[in-house]
């Protein structure tokens, strides 16, 4: 019997996007799965449609919207598997795409995550921006992955078509074994969304673990389905939660220096914004600042309670990407030496 594989999808007013993918997520071509709905709290009709048209699929409706890290924590604490997927609803998924996955992960019990290869599912000969062919991160807390530098992405031609260890695994499509889950806690809920599929990784990865990448299975990925690229919001989580990712999982060593240096950083980024006129983005960055400094002292003491962590975690590109991009003019996964 093949290990049972619970694909989780988590809900927030996507009906459009179930009632697209969620027939190629059910046609999966592996004999021991199950489809479970999580739904955040949805103001739509998502989860009366699933329930009339996919009377296979589970559903677990939670009392208000958690974000994906408290959404898929609740979730996955009544869900019963050798292997949880966490996938986005707005990914479409071919027949073939779990089976590589599991046999990836079976192959050796210290892989705790994997992803697929990534790709645009509006031009799919593009990686796609929430993961490519695997997620890494600079040693500034800056993530990029291999096929995507900021918003540059490349053409897929098969560079990165081998399986290897990375760094993260995008929350697109993250398979995990769950009883790796488990005794990481699941998600850290204070990052409420974003980033926070890279703390656990890193903390899977303080435990020994592996993170790899799969690019055997692929699947096709919209991206932005609830917070596109520009939003105050996205911009905001993103910047605050950097910061709470690099205060909880860097060495001790480099942590002040490294806040400096991403304090004087994300001021550049303001000002880019400002050259752009986007001024709702500057905003979002220092209110992220603000947010953070305020809680400092909470996440000292966080700190105190994670897996002691490593100077120089493996794979982790011990460069600036932000330097690279903009003063050497590199694009391309490939130019990183990792």
């Amino acid at each position: 019997m093949q290990p049972k594989v619970s694909i989780v999808i988590l809900n927030y007013n996507t009906r459009h996007f179930l009632q697209k993918f969620l027939p190629g997520v059910l046609a999966t071509d592996y004999e021991n799965f199950e489809v479970v709905l999580v739904d955040n709290a949805s103001k739509d009709d998502s989860v009366e449609f699933v329930r009339q048209n996919f009377p296979t699929v589970k559903i677990i409706v939670l009392s208000e919207n958690y974000g994906f890290a408290g959404g898929y924590n609740k979730a996955l604490a009544q869900v019963k598997a050798d292997y949880f997927v966490l996938l986005n609803s707005d990914v479409e998924v071919p027949k073939d795409w779990l089976k590589p996955l599991v046999a990836l992960a079976e192959s050796d019990f210290k892989i705790a995550a994997i992803q697929p290869k990534l790709l645009d599912y509006k031009d799919k000969t593009k990686f796609e921006y929430a993961g490519g062919s695997g997620g890494f991160i600079d040693k500034y807390g800056y993530p990029f992955c291999r096929g995507r530098w900021f918003n540059h992405l490349e053409m897929d031609n098969g560079q990165y078509n081998d399986s290897r260890e990375i760094f993260w695994a995008t929350g697109a499509c993250f398979l995990i074994r769950s009883k790796y889950w488990e005794q990481a806690n699941g998600l850290d809920e204070d990052f409420f969304a974003h980033m926070e599929e890279i703390d656990l990784c890193w903390r899977l990865k303080n435990s020994g673990y592996k993170i790899m990448v799969c690019p055997q299975s692929v699947v096709y990925h919209v991206g932005g389905g609830t917070l596109p690229v520009g939003n105050p919001r996205k911009t905001y989580l993103n910047f605050r939660n950097g910061l709470f990712l690099l205060c909880k999982n860097l060495h001790s060593s480099r942590l002040w220096q490294v806040l400096f240096i991403r304090f004087v950083m994300d001021g550049l980024a303001g000002i880019k914004f400002l050259t752009e006129f986007k001024f709702r983005e500057i905003g979002a960055i220092l209110k992220a600042h603000m947010v953070f400094y305020s809680q400092l002292r909470y996440w000292l003491k966080k700190r105190k309670l994670s897996t002691p962590q490593t100077l120089k975690p493996e794979n982790m590109y011990q460069r600036s990407m932000v330097f690279d991009f903009y003063l050497k003019g590199k694009r391309k996964f490939s130019e990183t030496e990792l």
